[in-house]
């Protein structure tokens, strides 16, 4: 899997905005916290706001702020707002390939590899990230690596 630089930043834009004490974060603030471009992070805060992440308030008391609260959104919500489904293959999903006889248990491979995927990231939420506290699951399959 190939995680875009988009989706990568918003996650941590994102994250950001679940460890602020409360209250709207100005966006300047969240770009020189994370390292987020100015213009890139204007991009990924306008499609969180689209998809119901993040909501936002201008002025001079205004800025950014997660819509729900930050254990009920999970790092595949973030990734689907900026860059759509989680794994297609040549921009479908997996179960709408199709392959001559030989390949065609690989369309299976795609769909196993999404579901995977979706465990990991439909399971951590911001607040995990945030708090540094990540669900044992994950900390399993970490160890299980090493």
């Amino acid at each position: 899997m190939r995680i875009s630089a988009k989706a990568e930043y918003s996650v941590r834009a994102a994250i950001a905005l679940a460890a602020a004490p409360g209250g709207p974060v100005k966006r300047d603030a969240i770009s020189e916290s994370q390292g987020i471009p100015v213009s890139f992070l204007e991009n990924i805060l306008t499609d969180l706001r689209n998809a119901g992440i993040v909501n936002s308030q201008r002025g001079a008391d205004g800025g950014h702020w997660l819509a729900r609260p930050a254990e009920e959104i999970t790092l595949a919500d973030v990734i689907r707002a900026v860059d759509g489904p989680l794994a297609t293959v040549h921009g479908l999903p997996p179960e709408a390939t199709r392959y001559g006889e030989l390949a065609e248990p690989l369309r299976d491979v795609w769909i196993a590899l999404r579901a995977n995927i979706r465990v990991v990231l439909e399971q951590v939420t911001l607040m995990d990230v945030a708090s540094g506290h990540l669900p044992n699951e994950i900390v399993a399959a970490i160890a299980d690596v090493e």
